[in-house]
């Protein structure tokens, strides 16, 4: 007999994509996400992209989402972000850890 369980989640789990634009490369953008991530026990992944912009997954609690979320709107000292893109997704627990991503 095989039982399937269905993992549950809790209300205040979010997950958050986020695309960064602007002078993002080059100043630390993953790094200082990634620790900040850890610090604040969030799960997923941060990377550059080719066209200069730096990409993340976000999931933990809503609060330290949040908190990641708003740090991406400035960055590092040494960024200049220009813009955000923000979209909420279903929460999936399929991390484990945050990593930076190359």
């Amino acid at each position: 007999m095989i039982i399937e369980m269905t993992p549950t989640f809790s209300p205040s789990q979010k997950r958050a994509h986020v695309f960064v634009s602007g002078f993002v490369q080059g100043v630390f953008f993953r790094s200082r996400t990634k620790q900040k991530a850890d610090s604040l026990n969030v799960t997923g992944w941060v990377r550059n992209l080719p066209d200069g912009r730096v990409e993340a997954v976000f999931e933990g609690e809503e609060n330290a989402v949040k908190t990641l979320v708003d740090f991406c709107r400035h960055g590092p000292r040494g960024a200049a972000v220009t813009n955000i893109n923000l979209a909420w997704e279903p929460y999936t627990g399929e991390f484990r850890e945050f990593d930076m991503r190359y």
